[in-house]
């Protein structure tokens, strides 16, 4: 790290526990973030500020003007370009010196195994159960810590599924996918503008600490927000061994 760098990250560097060595495994980390709507807006903005060497973003959607109400990575001249490509001219602008790579398309199961597999770290900030157990099954597979948040009309979660952890419950465990009703989403239920944005810059928090090695990991809990309220409620996870992505008859095989 050099002055400037030591300059920039001082108010990390001051923290009890942090130190150069925290702030260095950032730098050298690298994160994968599935969506650059509103969760990825929060997480993406505070992992670049905060000096993730390395940030991959995929979406493959492009800006939309009613988007610009809660997805604030992205600008006015932004509205009908690339998601991924809008985001990571945000981001140059916030840190150039780290490395953003967007990839402007909805990955494939095998296209999300490859890059979790060249990940530290795996942020899920999508909109759909479909990709949402595509990205879990990626994680398990590669090993990867995965950041899983959600957030619709005034209701929210976050959740830290950590497969190195051998009792460590995965997304699936916690939503079957053979057991899913219909999906609520923001383009028919609406969203509170703010409520992705805290839960987005809780996956940051979250991410943040397991690259730097520091705290608590949310892991094997599950925070419910129920923004109208302020209210938070946790969760206790518990790992299904029949669950059909990290049971054990998957989990041999992988």
């Amino acid at each position: 790290m050099d002055d400037r760098q030591r300059l920039r990250y001082s108010r990390h560097l001051l923290l009890d526990g942090f130190g150069e060595d925290s702030q260095e495994r950032l730098l050298a980390s690298r994160a994968l973030v599935v969506g650059a709507g509103g969760l990825g807006s929060g997480a993406l903005l505070y992992l670049a500020s905060s000096g993730v060497g390395r940030i991959t973003v995929a979406d493959g959607d492009v800006v939309d003007l009613t988007n610009l109400q809660r997805q604030v990575v992205h600008r006015v001249d932004a509205v009908g370009t690339s998601k991924a490509l809008s985001a990571a001219a945000t981001l140059a602008t916030i840190n150039p010196e780290i490395t953003v790579v967007p990839v402007p398309e909805r990955l494939s199961p095998e296209g999300l195994l490859a890059a979790a597999r060249e990940a530290d770290i795996v942020l899920d900030c999508s909109d759909n159960f479909a990709t949402r157990h595509a990205i879990n099954a990626a994680c398990v597979r590669a090993r990867v810590p995965l950041v899983s948040g959600a957030g619709i009309r005034f209701d929210g979660q976050v959740a830290v599924f950590d497969p190195r952890k051998p009792d460590a419950a995965c997304y699936h465990c916690l939503f079957p996918a053979d057991a899913q009703g219909e999906e609520e989403r923001c383009a028919t239920m609406g969203v509170f503008a703010p409520l992705v944005g805290v839960i987005g810059v809780m996956q940051a928090m979250e991410a943040i600490k397991l690259l730097a090695g520091i705290g608590e990991s949310l892991a094997g809990r599950l925070l419910l927000f129920d923004a109208r309220a302020m209210r938070w409620h946790e969760v206790r996870l518990s790992r299904d061994p029949h669950c059909a992505v990290c049971g054990e008859p998957r989990a041999a095989a992988a």
